[in-house]
């Protein structure tokens, strides 16, 4: 087996088994820390101190990686082991799953404000405060679907094509974005240039997820079929050009609505109130994940070629 697919399936490992880091020493939060400096000091907010600001980053952290591959290279096979502990450090499966769960316990529970909190803290950016059960739930399958595309299937493809720099590029950008792209008057024009690299950098993932949940809800006994046909239907409801293909996939798959107020509303019938919902998105999720590592693996094969 060739260098990068081998580094990418012991970093998926890494992630199964041990998770996320403590969240002040993770390296997305040191970009966090980094974008919000440079907000800080390009007080003007135009477009260009945007694009100056997450270029900044940008290059930065694929430079870092760079350099963290090619210490990887000289170190044989520590450097196997280092390369992939960098980059599992940036994607997440195991705590998307975790944090899905600990919403689904508090449902079960009945314990309605910490389910509220916990979507709100873990997994949207949303106003969690007054959803309902079904609401919660919603949000919570929502995220999970869209994390396959922002989590996985995104940075696992630019590792693929790009090494450690493409992976930790595309980190910066997809968090330069969420702490950003939004269309409110002080981030308009500075987050603009963020928003549209994230659309640009997300066209080819959201759709690999899309595809990828189809198949999972095919070898999970979920609706396929419909998952195909809500998809074609509604991909095109959401806001972002990306988000709504793997959400109108889980919504199909599940056979269930899944809706933001004032937002959109994808897939038939109502929206989800049984937690247990939570969980069959999982195992969708689960079986479209293990689908997308199978696809960046290949690519990662097939772009090397050989050794690294």
């Amino acid at each position: 087996m060739t260098r990068r697919p081998l580094v990418l399936l012991l970093a998926v490992g890494l992630d199964l088994l041990a998770g996320e880091p403590a969240s002040p020493r993770h390296p997305v939060a040191w970009i966090g820390r980094g974008l919000t400096a440079l907000e800080g000091r390009l007080r003007r907010r135009t477009v260009a101190d945007g694009a100056v600001a997450v270029t900044a980053v940008m290059l930065g952290a694929a430079g870092a990686g760079a350099l963290v591959a090619r210490a990887g290279r000289r170190l044989g096979a520590i450097g196997v082991g280092l390369e992939a502990v960098a980059l599992k450090l940036a994607f997440a499966v195991r705590r998307l799953g975790a944090a899905a769960r600990e919403v689904e316990r508090a449902l079960r529970s009945a314990d309605g404000g910490a389910a509220r909190r916990l979507v709100g803290r873990h997994l949207v950016s949303r106003d969690t405060r007054g959803l309902g059960p079904d609401e919660i739930v919603s949000a919570t399958v929502e995220s999970v679907a869209e994390n396959l595309t922002d989590s996985v299937a995104a940075p696992l493809l630019a590792y693929a094509a790009a090494g450690l720099p493409g992976a930790w590029a595309y980190r910066v950008v997809n968090t330069a974005d969420a702490m950003w792209g939004y269309r409110d008057p002080r981030h308009e024009a500075f987050g603009k240039v963020a928003a549209r690299l994230d659309d640009l950098v997300n066209l080819v993932p959201a759709r690999l997820a899309a595809g990828t949940l189809i198949a999972g809800a095919a070898l999970t006994g979920a609706r396929a079929a419909q998952a195909w046909r809500v998809t074609r239907q509604d991909h095109g409801k959401t806001e972002s050009p990306n988000a709504g293909w793997p959400m109108a996939a889980m919504a199909g798959a599940l056979d269930v609505a899944l809706a933001k107020r004032g937002s959109y509303r994808l897939g038939r019938g109502p929206l989800p109130s049984d937690p247990a919902t939570i969980g069959r998105a999982l195992r969708v999720f689960a079986a479209a994940t293990a689908i997308t590592v199978g696809v960046a693996w290949l690519l990662a094969g097939w772009r090397t070629g050989g050794p690294e």
